[in-house]
């Protein structure tokens, strides 16, 4: 029978047949990505996949090509509710079902998980979380909301303690869970790193390297730290969960389970429009943008940013892009025959850039081809002379992680062999080796790098890797320069840590490389297109070596001498538009100084299109920042606190965004509050008018103020709802409703362990943005109530 057959399955009876052992088996994976079948009992296994912002599927080496969305930070600032159901349904879980995956492991809604997470707002986390799922489930796929709540640190992040008051825990960061649950019902959470079984855990993910193994539990029950009962109530759960795909989605049970990758004309125009809608206009003095490149005669592109492969952020996010469009490129397409010059001004890698696109086999494939080499026994360190294994690889970021050939001995060796593309210059080339494990890098025979014999422990590779070790060799012009990686899975000697351990999990390796170049020549070149131009754009930003899971940024400012190129491009051309790219907040020392600040976030495959649309008007930009950019760091309430402190961290907005037209609110209603069973209704209501010469869209958002009589501190503004208004005709006006809950009007009161809705006079503020609030008005509660619950 198919496996979707279980669809059909008694659970009881499931349950009631299950063996110890089977229903330990169904408490813990299978590797990263699966559950554990029962075949006796019909029981299928599913397959789960990472998120948030695209679905990579379970091959971390030569993963399958994919839709990347753009960060969740970038999704929450269209605060538009219907636009990421539509996301969720057309987009992620059709990705799902080409990646044969039943669950995505998504989304990510704490409050500070930078660009993993939706906002530093929890109400507007809690919505787009909550129409992400929907999207999603309405598609047949699970979701699993995460991450651990209050983990929002990487540093330390397997150790340290968060540190969290009763009323802020409930109020600020278990808030978007709430809301995400009540509104949506993700089919699982991601509740924990403690593994404890009676305390409701249900499934350890993933089984590598697993706690729940069955010489462990079967110790715990015989023991009697155990019981079978508790055991088989873990496994029910996850029967449940496994019955539910077969019934949303059977296909996916019964298919071949091979990954595929499929682009539509829909598919990229979603992408595209949901990636220009993440786009926050932060300045536009003078109406510089939207640019007309009917009468722009020649326009300067600068930055790093440009021209580079900035997709999202690091670690769990990171994915292949089945195409991608570069910033440099979506100009380029817009502005048709319009003079453009180029420099690059500033670099901001953090790590040489990957090398994939320079790179090809001795045949001319893109790529380079890998040999595996399996070694004399588990034990030894050396090769067998014969390859176990050849494959083109076309990735210089290779994670290998569990994916090494099926059958090779548990140490192994791999050797990369391609050419360099000719290079129009003789130039010096600086290449950069980073692994989880051992390597050399050869040019043309010669040792350029050596990361083997001693090495230097670094943060990349989820903590498990090396510093980049860096090497510089003279490429010739017109000359295909032979490269080859000898990387090992076995670590090397380091000072204060001579342990060479196998990389069972985290085996990886990565090769980079740029043109050796003076920094100031750099800078003097983007100085020079900028003061021949009409205009100049530049694009700086971070990448995913900057702001990536398994590490902290060190510093909010922009990197390298970003910050320089921009005050210095500014100062000789003052028709500068600056576009940043970046998953969370920046410091922008210039703001003051450039007319026009576009933040494009990490925006996915479409992000040069994207950007090209808001820079010439094919979109009118009505994002939303969804965090926090300060002018400087020092004005964070956390300054001088981000670190963990014996592994202890304390918790001790601006929501802005311009557009190319203008809008009036206006007709303020506040209806009179409906209180009924411990729940409350109240309904906003104001007109939106279009005064401005072009379409457009506008949010309003609606933020509450409690009653001054309250005993406790509360802040003085909270968003409590908020609507998009789309599309709205030149002098036209919308009627616009937004119904507010109970959860408008409650605080967490850590005396009582209860929520509370306070009688008296509450203020509600409606405007575009937090400091825009045009209209106001009250509201009476007359009975006080306390509710637990959602």
């Amino acid at each position: 029978m198919p496996p979707s057959d279980f669809a059909k399955a008694d659970i009881d009876d499931i349950v009631t047949q299950l063996t110890s052992d089977e229903a330990i088996l169904l408490t813990a994976g299978v590797g990263f990505w699966h559950t554990h079948g029962i075949a006796r009992l019909g029981v299928p296994a599913i397959k789960v996949s990472d998120g948030p912002n695209g679905v990579r599927g379970n091959h971390f080496l030569m993963s399958t090509p994919a839709k990347c969305l753009p960060s969740s930070t970038g999704m929450a600032a269209t605060w538009d509710i219907e636009l990421i159901q539509t996301v969720g349904l057309k987009l992620l879980a059709e990705e799902a079902k080409l990646r044969a995956a039943s669950v995505i492991l998504a989304p990510t809604c704490n409050i500070q998980r930078s660009f993993e997470s939706f906002s530093e707002d929890p109400y507007l986390s809690g919505m787009i979380a909550a129409a992400y799922v929907k999207g999603i489930q309405s598609g047949g796929i699970g979701t699993t909301i995460k991450h651990f709540t209050g983990n929002d640190k990487e540093d330390d992040r397997m150790g340290s303690d968060s540190i969290i008051s009763d009323r802020a825990l409930r109020e600020i960061y278990l808030m978007p869970f709430m809301l995400a649950q009540k509104h949506a019902k993700p089919w699982s959470f991601m509740t924990a790193i403690d593994l404890s079984i009676k305390a409701g855990l249900d499934l350890e993910m993933p089984g590598t390297y697993k706690w729940r193994t069955l010489d462990l539990m079967t110790r715990s029950i015989g023991s009697r730290k155990l019981t079978l009962r508790t055991i088989k109530e873990r496994a029910r759960a996850v029967l449940e969960l496994v019955q539910r795909c077969a019934k949303e989605c059977p296909e996916i049970l019964d298919g071949d389970g091979e990954e595929r990758t499929v682009d539509t004309d829909e598919t990229r125009e979603l992408l595209r429009r949901v990636a220009a809608e993440s786009i926050v206009l932060l300045k536009n003095d003078s109406n510089i943008l939207p640019l007309d490149a009917k009468k722009v005669k020649k326009v300067a592109i600068v930055g790093g940013n440009a021209k580079s492969i900035v997709l999202s952020g690091g670690g769990s996010a990171a994915l292949k892009p089945s195409y991608f469009v570069t910033p440099y490129d979506g100009i380029i397409n817009a502005l048709g025959d319009v003079e453009v010059t180029y420099a690059e001004g500033a670099r901001t890698f953090k790590s040489l850039p990957t090398l994939e696109y320079e790179l090809l086999t001795e045949n001319g494939e893109p790529g380079w081809v890998g040999d595996w080499y399996a070694h004399e026994n588990d034990d030894s360190m050396v090769p067998l002379a014969k390859p176990f294994f050849t494959q083109l690889i076309d990735e210089t970021r290779l994670l290998i992680s569990t994916s090494s050939p099926k059958g090779i001995t548990r140490r192994w060796t791999l050797k990369l062999r391609g050419f360099l593309k000719p290079r129009d210059t003789d130039t010096d080339f600086e290449f950069g080796l980073e692994v989880a494990g051992r390597a050399r890098l050869y040019v043309d025979g010669n040792l350029v790098i050596d990361n083997w014999t001693r090495q230097r422990r670094g943060e990349g590779f989820f903590g498990a890797g090396t510093v980049e070790e860096k090497g510089v060799y003279h490429l010739k012009v017109g000359i295909k320069h032979e490269i080859l990686v000898e990387y090992c899975d076995v670590r090397g000697p380091a000072d204060g840590d001579e342990d060479e351990i196998v990389m069972d999990t985290f085996a990886a390796v990565r090769l980079g490389g740029a043109a050796v170049v003076e920094e100031e020549a750099l800078i003097a070149d983007a100085v020079k297109v900028a003061k021949d131009a009409d205009v100049v754009i530049a694009v700086v930003g971070n990448n995913a070596d900057w702001e990536s899971e398994g590490y902290d940024r060190k510093t909010l400012a922009l990197p390298g001498r970003s910050d320089e190129l921009v005050r210095k491009v500014v100062a000789v051309n003052p028709n500068t538009i600056v576009v940043i790219q970046a998953g969370s907040s920046v410091t922008l020392p210039w703001a003051d100084e450039v007319p026009a600040i576009v933040q494009a976030w990490y925006l996915g495959n479409a992000t040069g299109d994207a950007i090209a649309d808001v820079l010439f008007g094919k979109h009118n930009p009505s994002g939303k920042l969804t965090l926090t950019f300060p002018k400087a760091e020092e004005d964070l309430p956390s300054f001088g606190h981000f670190h963990s402190e014996n592994g202890k961290v304390r918790y001790a907005e601006d929501l802005h965004g311009l557009s190319y037209t203008t809008f009036e609110f206006s007709a303020l209603a506040v209806s009179k509050p409906i209180i009924s069973e411990k729940e409350v209704e109240i309904t906003i209501s104001l007109d939106v008018k279009n005064t401005g010469t072009i379409k457009g869209s506008e949010t309003v958002q609606v933020y509450m103020s409690l009653p001054q009589t309250s005993e406790l501190t509360h802040p003085p503004l909270q968003l409590r709802g908020f609507a998009k208004v789309r599309d709205l005709e030149v002098g036209k006006t919308q009627r616009v409703d937004i119904k507010l809950d109970k959860y408008a009007v409650s605080y967490w009161d850590d005396k009582i362990n209860l929520w509370v809705v306070e009688k008296g006079e509450y203020v509600v503020k409606v405007g575009s943005s937090s400091d825009k609030l045009v209209l106001i008005e009250s509201v009476v509660l007359e009975k006080y109530f306390e509710w637990s619950g959602i």
